[in-house]
């Protein structure tokens, strides 16, 4: 499963959790409220039967939407081809399929990190100037976009959130921190007591994997900056990078995030949070209903709650997207019937009824403020505002180097290895290198 992979309202009222069907991308333009630049409409040609490929799917409910889309297009239906649960594995079914130029894949649940290597290869096609996003979220539509070019429709999303110790707080009589500083002022006010005995401040993703690439690129948009630029060019050399970079090696030197966390990954810090080992936690909105559950498996029920993820100085808190993104392979028959099934996937009742069966988060603006919704996930606002500010991993066509040189760069730094001039320095110019 990949790491923005997690439900965003995973098993709460009931609910089963979904499979894979979720992730993360970025890029300017393709704004909510406006129409998207992209490709001829000509290109988009054919009606008839397709398929659609994407990630296995355990709720039962994707057949079920697909059931109806073919009742009403009894000469354009769709076949659903699940890939392996694997997000790597799904991916490279993909690439094997478009290498060879195969139709056998018409629509394909895209990781919003693979949209710039699917576009840039051109393996999906860019979407008709003119196709709707106003009434997506922004944010998901950004990840959608390549260059300015919209290369799917976006299906889910997702977004980190900071979990709080809500009790530990109102007994110190602090408010919620809206700032790294702030976290930290409020852990200095609470850790001398009884009920923080055994605790310390934070836990994060910070493991070299997937989720630290994800931590550093919020710690570095939550100060103000960026890793790659609005032209997809790296700009980690600057002073809003290190101010988040900063931060996080800062946390490590002064106790605030505990040596664990560099073995940490969504369910290590998870866990440390639902076990009272730490006050605030940076995690994925699936952590809610686990760390909710009142079957003794949490220590923290009735206890958190939940906020956007802290800015750092001046900085707005900036989540990272995940999500999936619909789009339509360039080898496919049909094309007319594929962009006509992913929009509709991104209809109001289609994404409502989603949403509710899957746990998975509505690209759907109206959504967020739909009673059913937000009664079954009490914390849909809180996302939605998260969301709104949400920023992205970088759009790069080779993204798997990149991510790695990320990793191999800012774990050093954490642990003590490496100061921050020097790490983002020599990263700069390893992201330059991969850029060429």
């Amino acid at each position: 499963m990949s790491v923005s992979r997690r439900g965003f309202l995973a098993g709460l009222g009931g609910l089963g959790t979904a499979a894979v069907l979720s992730a993360c991308g970025s890029s300017d333009s393709g704004s909510s409220g406006s129409t998207a630049s992209a490709g001829s409409s000509a290109a988009f040609s054919g009606k008839g039967p397709i398929n659609f490929a994407t990630g296995k799917d355990t709720t039962g409910k994707l057949q079920e939407i697909l059931d109806g889309w073919n009742k009403s297009h009894p000469d354009e239906k769709v076949t659903l081809k699940e890939l392996p649960e694997s997000a790597d594995d799904q991916r490279s079914a993909m690439i094997q399929n478009f290498q060879v130029k195969s139709d056998a894949y018409s629509v394909v649940g895209m990781d919003p990190i693979w949209v710039a290597e699917f576009a840039s290869q051109q393996w999906v096609q860019a979407l008709p100037s003119g196709t709707d996003t106003s009434k997506l979220l922004k944010s998901s539509v950004d990840a959608a976009t390549y260059f300015k070019k919209l290369y799917g429709v976006p299906f889910t999303t997702n977004g980190e959130l900071l979990f709080y110790r809500k009790d530990l707080l109102d007994a110190a009589g602090v408010a919620v921190p809206k700032t790294w500083d702030e976290m930290w002022a409020a852990w200095e006010k609470v850790k001398g007591t009884p009920a923080a005995k055994g605790m310390t401040a934070y836990a994060g993703q910070l493991s070299k994997y997937e989720g630290l690439t994800v931590n550093f690129t919020s710690a570095v948009l939550s100060a103000g900056g960026a890793v790659y630029d609005e032209e997809n060019k790296p700009t980690v050399n600057t002073d809003e990078a290190k101010a988040g970079l900063q931060t996080l090696v800062d946390g490590f030197k002064k106790g605030y995030i505990g040596k664990p966390n560099l073995t940490y990954k969504e369910e290590e810090s998870r866990q440390a949070f639902q076990d009272g080992k730490v006050m605030f936690l940076v995690n994925w909105p699936y952590v809610y209903p686990k760390a909710a559950a009142t079957d003794g498996s949490s220590k923290v029920a009735g206890k958190f709650g939940i906020a956007p993820v802290p800015g750092i100085g001046s900085g707005t808190g900036t989540t990272v997207l995940g999500g999936l993104i619909l789009g339509v392979s360039s080898f496919a028959k049909n094309k007319a019937t594929a962009l006509a099934f992913a929009q509709y996937m991104a209809t109001e009742s289609v994404q409502k009824e989603w949403t509710i069966a899957s746990s998975q988060a509505p690209v759907a603006t109206s959504l967020y403020s739909d009673a059913d919704v937000i009664k079954a996930y009490p914390y849909t606002e809180t996302l939605k505002k998260a969301l709104d500010n949400a920023g992205t991993r970088p759009m790069a066509h080779n993204y798997g180097d990149v991510t790695l040189a990320i990793q191999n760069a800012v774990y050093p730094a954490l642990s003590g290895g490496k100061s921050v001039d020097e790490t983002l320095k020599s990263l700069q110019s390893k992201l330059e290198t991969l850029a060429k």
